[in-house]
């Protein structure tokens, strides 16, 4: 049994977002948690919610053990781009993306 955590339209850019995905991919949810609240990347702080939340999911509709839970599965798409000019030199304007991320979180009991 899996439990997911969705998030979207997070204003982060994906690549900045993936980094800290792979640092908590395979571990256990309270290292996870540990990684995630030391490390200085400004995706940490709505991964930290997003892990919370999906370990209350685990908890309150698959009535699973905290304790017992890991990251099973994490991964981020993109999310529509912000498409924005900002003035330049001699007249010109110059085109800036606001990108977005959808990311999504599974956790899994692990099997004894």
């Amino acid at each position: 049994m899996e439990a997911k955590a969705h998030l979207k339209y997070v204003r982060i850019s994906p690549r900045k977002v993936k980094i800290v995905l792979d640092l908590i991919r395979g571990k256990d949810t309270g290292v996870a948690m540990a990684i995630l609240e030391n490390t200085p990347k400004a995706a940490s702080e709505q991964l930290i919610k997003l892990l919370k939340s999906a370990v209350a999911n685990a908890e309150h509709n698959f009535g699973m053990d905290a304790s017992n839970l890991f990251v099973s599965e994490c991964f981020v798409c993109p999310g529509p781009t912000l498409k924005r000019f900002m003035p330049r030199a001699q007249g010109r304007a110059y085109h800036i993306l606001k990108r977005t991320s959808h990311v999504t979180l599974t956790v899994k009991e692990k099997e004894a």
